[in-house]
């Protein structure tokens, strides 16, 4: 696969600046694209040493070794490479292979702060607590997502206009026509980075299904490996089958996918494909202000990793190349996949968690489809089409809030409004973005905030 650029790598350049770094835990969804960012990262040191534990040899030199420093010796003899003077880069893929590998962080982290050390892994999310513990305070971690569609601008020849939307926002309007296009393209691609690249390079959507089949099939494949028992392994492999068509939708535990699955089974099971990244339980919370809590007694929504595999494992591509508006697709909710999924590429916390809003009011009816966290505030951000005063639940929102903004995402050009509620209590500024730039939201929001 032909790599282009990922925003990570930005982030794990600050993390092999800064004085107080630990061994890093790099954590993402399989083939998400973990090996080949670090693989690229790699070339920014003078010794980059890739240690793949699916190797048993390599499992076998961490089980034997005396100490850290004799380690590293051992790793590159084996790698065949010579130390040269400089910084190095310790890769350790596949970690979940050697519990002894996971203990040795520590150790890096204690006796040789020198060596810059990532690890990784792809049912690494699993087995986390279950069968792997990592030293606390010895690690840290960061979370890799799919493709942005801001970084999908960069790898497809965009690159200046998307920089240009960075400096400048409303630079967005001149290309209004080119990256609603560029959009409607990777609303129907995803993405998942294998996808990308080759669509990039052949531009043919029917040749992509084998990548789709094989990343689903993938994940299937992994079942056995997620699961913690029979029953598990049966709802996720329903989850797997049915679920994908309730992307964007808010969902019940009972009855999920027509099956007889009890609502703590189904719920066991989801919450282990939530660990995996494969997918999110979006909760409610009722607060307008931080900290707000979700409120898990009421129903989710579901996201999944990556709207291309939605739409492949439901078979719907085809909806979406045809469709006059992203909101024509699953009645709204496909849209609302996309914005969260955008959303989730602004941060690589693992402790990022997405939300939307109900009125605690349990006679009000009122939601909001996501809040963004900026700047200690909580924007919400509905995803509708529509006059200003057919966002009833926004203008709830601003009149129970502290806000003084609010997004709207919709399929027309950059427009920003000034609006008084409905109840004439407050005026707000209405930012309707288009898709496209659900992923600009930090640097719209420096400049109206």
């Amino acid at each position: 696969m032909q790599y282009f650029p990922r925003d990570i790598e930005f982030s794990l350049l600050r993390w092999s600046q800064s004085e107080d770094r630990k061994p890093l835990v790099l954590r993402g969804p399989r083939q998400v694209g973990k090996t080949s960012v670090v693989d690229e990262f790699g070339k920014r040191f003078d010794n980059y040493l890739y240690i793949n534990l699916y190797d048993e040899e390599n499992c076998r030199l961490i089980d034997d070794a005396a100490d850290v420093r004799r380690l590293v010796q051992a790793f590159f003899i084996k790698a065949g490479k010579v130390k040269r003077d400089g910084r190095t880069l310790l890769f350790l893929d596949e970690i979940q292979n050697s519990s002894k590998a996971v203990l040795w962080l520590r150790f890096f982290y204690e006796q040789m702060p020198d060596i810059f050390v990532i690890a990784a892994g792809s049912l690494l999310e699993t087995m986390i607590d279950r069968q792997i513990s990592f030293p606390v305070g010895r690690v840290e971690y960061m979370a890799m997502r799919p493709v942005s569609f801001r970084e999908y601008l960069s790898a497809n020849g965009d690159a200046m206009i998307r920089q240009a939307i960075e400096e400048d926002y409303t630079a967005a309007s001149a290309f209004h026509k080119r990256l609603e296009d560029a959009y409607k393209t990777y609303s129907l691609i995803g993405g998942m980075p294998a996808v990308i690249a080759h669509y990039i390079k052949h531009h043919d959507f029917v040749a992509l299904d084998r990548f789709y089949d094989t990343l689903l099939n993938g994940y299937a494949d992994d079942v056995e490996k997620y699961a913690a028992n029979r029953t598990q392994l049966e709802v996720i492999r329903l989850i797997l089958k049915v679920g994908w068509a309730q992307a964007g939708r808010q969902i019940s535990f009972v009855n999920f996918g027509q099956s007889n699955y009890k609502s703590r089974e189904m719920g066991e099971a989801m919450r282990t494909l939530e660990k995996a990244m494969v997918l999110e339980l979006v909760y409610p919370t009722t607060q307008t202000a931080m900290p707000a809590l979700p409120n898990m007694r009421r129903q989710p929504k579901l996201l999944w990793m990556d709207a291309g595999l939605a739409s492949a494992a439901v078979n719907n591509r085809k909806d979406i190349f045809n469709s006059r508006n992203l909101f024509d697709i699953w009645k709204g909710a496909f849209a609302e996949q996309l914005v969260g999924q955008e959303l989730f590429t602004l941060s690589d916390s693992v402790r990022a968690k997405r939300m939307f809003w109900v009125n605690e009011n349990t006679q009000s009816s009122a939601e909001v489809d996501f809040l963004y966290l900026y700047d200690g505030q909580l924007i919400p951000v509905e995803v509708k089409l529509g006059h200003n005063n057919h966002l009833k639940s926004l203008h709830q929102y601003i009149e129970l809030s502290a806000s003084d903004i609010a997004v709207r995402v919709w399929d027309a050009p950059l427009q920003i409004d000034e609006v008084e509620t409905l109840q004439k209590k407050r005026k707000f500024k209405l930012l309707n973005i288009p898709f496209y730039m659900v992923g600009f939201l930090p640097q719209i929001l420096k400049s109206l905030v």
